[in-house]
């Protein structure tokens, strides 16, 4: 499974967004069933950022964003997120 969580991240804040993001997909990366994460921003909009990761399985990420030292860099991040589902199950690929 895919999650993609979108935010919306004010210019002045940018760099110290993806400083603390950074960390947090880093901290997501030790956890079971991660397989791969990207931060990333939209070219369009540079206020827009995304966080996408891939999962053996919607419980192997729901235990991760459980996991102590992912909530307590992640949870002030999370003010900043698109209000919107995020997790995606894989349906085709190539």
């Amino acid at each position: 499974m895919i999650a993609i969580t979108r935010y919306r991240v004010p210019g002045e804040e940018s760099d110290r967004f993806a400083e603390r993001m950074t960390a947090v997909l880093t901290a997501l990366s030790a956890s079971p069933g991660f397989r791969s994460g990207r931060l990333a921003r939209t070219v369009d909009d540079p206020g827009l950022w995304a966080l996408v990761t891939e999962w053996d399985g919607a419980g192997h990420y729901r235990r991760a964003l459980g996991e102590y030292g992912v909530r307590l860099q992640f949870m002030p991040l999370a003010a900043l997120a698109v209000d919107e589902p995020g997790a995606y199950e894989v349906v085709s690929s190539a």
